[in-house]
């Protein structure tokens, strides 16, 4: 039985968008596909039940409101094409294979959980993700750049309390657990997201985890880290929020905003008692490390 393999050019000021609205059109699964020399694209895969035409109409009339607002898009080059079950299900397994990531951790999905070459002991510990509806399988340029800016930080503060801030799949919650973090409360505004981290935190073993639905403004308390994988609207708008809840001589791991953009989101957090420790750039996508100024 056939699916549908709709590939859209995606640059990456509309990558997000356009994601998300795929998911919204049914996908069963979105790929994001990036290799050097070759310009960005995704995959998204749906039931042959559903019209292809239709499909590529609204896709394509999505770009065209997104080019209106100044948005890089690739409307022409939006194809649909049949693909047999047996092809979407490698197509999708092998979008995801394992993946090493700063010095001690290596992610990769279950299916190659015990086939994988096991880490070298005390040298990388794995994190298993299910990809699925929530964002985040350390495969894409912010995660990963969290992920490394992380590790960074429970280096100086092991035994940590975090929050992670919009937490997608659960990935950073989990890997920090695993780097040796005390206890932490992931919490997103989406329940499949909850749903997902949930899963995959059970998957892992981190009974230290603790995913709800909430925003950090339900939050109470404050964390050794704080860890939010948005986008740079979204930093400028947490700054004040972002100071309530990290703990005196805490850090900010903060991931999402496009080259460029992160100096605007270091500024504005300096205001509010932060000073940048680090940045890394993968990608076109700049994650920051900051300290909260002691009072």
């Amino acid at each position: 039985m056939p699916f549908w393999q709709l590939t859209v050019p995606a640059a990456a000021g509309a990558s997000d968008a356009l994601t998300n609205f795929l998911w919204e059109l049914g996908a069963l699964g979105v790929v994001e596909e990036e290799a050097p020399g070759v310009a960005p694209r995704l995959r998204a895969f749906f039931s042959e039940q559903l019209s292809s035409t239709a499909l590529l109409a609204a896709v394509r009339s999505y770009q065209a409101s997104l080019g209106a607002l100044g948005l890089p898009v690739d409307a022409a080059s939006t194809e649909i094409a049949p693909l047999l079950d047996e092809a979407w299900a490698s197509a999708w397994q092998q979008s995801f294979p394992a993946r090493d990531v700063g010095r001690r951790l290596r992610v990769l999905p279950p299916w190659l959980e015990g086939t994988d070459e096991p880490p070298a002991a005390g040298v990388r510990v794995s994190v298993v993700i299910e990809p699925g509806r929530a964002f985040g399988t350390g495969h894409h340029g912010t995660t990963e750049g969290c992920l490394v800016l992380l590790e960074e930080a429970l280096a100086e503060v092991p035994a940590a309390s975090l929050l992670d801030v919009g937490t997608g799949t659960g990935i950073l919650a989990i890997a920090a657990l695993k780097l040796g973090a005390a206890t932490a409360l992931a919490i997103d505004v989406d329940p499949d997201a909850v749903a997902a981290a949930r899963v995959n935190a059970e998957r892992n073993g981190c009974q230290a985890l603790t995913a709800r639905l909430a925003t950090p403004h339900d939050v109470n308390g404050r964390f050794a880290i704080v860890l939010a994988n948005l986008l740079t609207h979204s930093h400028l708008a947490l700054a004040a929020e972002y100071a309530r809840l990290v703990g005196p001589g805490g850090q900010l791991v903060l991931g999402g905003m496009l080259a460029g953009e992160d100096a605007r989101v270091a500024a504005a957090l300096e205001d509010s008692g932060f000073g940048a420790r680090s940045r890394l750039e993968l990608e076109g996508w700049a994650s920051l490390r900051l300290d909260a100024r002691q009072p």
